[in-house]
């Protein structure tokens, strides 16, 4: 009944509807649907791995789709921390096509669905059901308004930025063009996502000088002769972008330039990503007491057993926090002159490596997530605005507190 595509990031696939008691769309229902925004769920995917691009997530991740046949079609999503089977029974219930996740429900390979574990019964009631599932995980944390972002945001902190770049995804463009042309091919590279520097967009950096070619048999040269050495007036024209826009970016250059035979350079730079990457840091406006400050982690989070390691005796101005369980980011936070570090599942043992040079403080795992709902909604919104996109009211933090 599952055809898994990948053993270790696999993918269910549903089988064809009737083999799985599809629901037949009543009349009634079928009217109502006209009048609702319809897409492709491959549609949808095909955004949300784009604009969160899978080439950022951990080596052991499994984000973007877990459960469904991308040529279905959706009208409405549930979005969640994470996918439990309280969850489905609501996007059941609130009639909604896809659930899409922070955490994925399939982390590891899958050899079996028996229904003996939690995974096994979500997997099956989705499927049953017809209700697709996307994940976003550490690919969200990566991006520049990623869920330790929205975590500083959400504490009033300015000056924000990444505390741990990421690295190796840079790519330099170098190609060479004819001086009439340099304005449509540059304009469709940048088009495709090149040329983005902080809150810069369209740098590149372009140069005049000498080509040369002979163009063979079979061949219609955009300038001189067969047979012929030719030199032809050419613009050195380099640029940068991220790696998963590689196959867009090069698309774009094809497509525009003139030559029969483009030449062109990839180089992979070593330079860090200022804006994408782990965790992050901010300021506050005016420097504020210990106490007050986890005064304030506790209330922002809704924190039901805030810890924290011994106060310093100092004030807090410079903040670093990361999402999730962050204490491997503890010396990162150290090393920039932050007061304070807030996380997750922090272990007993990392406390004492405070060792009163910085405020630890450990407000939750789902704490401290719990606002990359909000992330994933905004992204929709922003791009199919006639979507339904509906939050999830199941609490699924596993953690009580007594």
């Amino acid at each position: 009944m599952f055809l898994p595509l990948n053993p270790l990031k696999g993918t269910l696939l549903m089988a064809p509807s009737e083999s799985l008691g599809h629901k037949i769309l009543t009349e009634e229902t079928q009217k109502s649907k006209a009048k609702t925004f319809i897409m492709k769920l491959s549609d949808l995917c095909t955004f949300l791995d784009s604009a969160i691009p899978l080439s950022f997530q951990e080596e052991y991740d499994n984000s973007g789709l877990q459960v469904g046949q991308p040529q279905k079609e959706i009208t409405s999503a549930l979005i969640t921390l994470d996918v439990t089977e309280s969850v489905v029974d609501e996007a059941i219930q609130r009639g909604c096509d896809i659930i899409i996740s922070h955490h994925p429900v399939i982390f590891k390979g899958i050899r079996k669905i028996t229904g003996r574990t939690s995974t096994d019964r979500i997997l099956f009631k989705a499927i049953k059901n017809d209700i697709a599932v996307y994940s976003a995980h550490t690919n969200l944390d990566m991006m520049s308004n990623g869920v330790s972002i929205k975590m500083a945001r959400k504490l009033g902190l300015q000056n924000l930025k990444v505390l741990l770049p990421l690295k190796d995804k840079l790519i330099k463009l170098v190609t060479f063009i004819p001086e009439d042309h340099i304005e449509k091919v540059r304009d469709a590279v940048f088009n495709a996502g090149a040329g983005r520097l902080g809150n810069y967009d369209r740098c590149g950096f372009s140069v005049l000088g000498t080509g040369s070619f002979r163009a063979g048999e079979g061949t219609n040269p955009f300038s001189g002769e067969k047979g012929k050495l030719h030199f032809e007036k050419e613009i050195r024209f380099e640029t940068i972008f991220l790696s998963h826009l590689k196959e867009k970016v090069i698309k774009a250059l094809l497509e525009n330039h003139p030559y029969e035979e483009v030449a062109y350079d990839l180089y992979q730079l070593a330079n860090d990503n200022i804006e994408i990457g782990l965790g992050c840091t901010g300021d506050f406006k005016e420097p504020v007491s210990e106490n007050d400050f986890l005064k304030l982690v506790s209330s922002v989070f809704e924190s039901r057993g805030l810890r924290y390691s011994r106060l310093t005796g100092k004030t807090v101005k410079k903040v670093a926090l990361c999402g999730g369980a962050g204490a491997a980011l503890l010396n990162d936070a150290i090393s920039v002159g932050a007061d304070a570090f807030v996380t997750g599942d922090i272990k007993y043992h990392t406390f004492f490596e405070a060792d009163d040079r910085i405020l630890i403080t450990d407000c939750g795992h789902f704490e401290s997530e719990k606002f990359s709902i909000e992330i994933l909604n905004d992204l929709i919104i922003k791009k199919f605005p006639k979507f339904a996109v509906r939050f999830s009211e199941t609490n699924t933090n596993p953690i009580n507190y007594l």
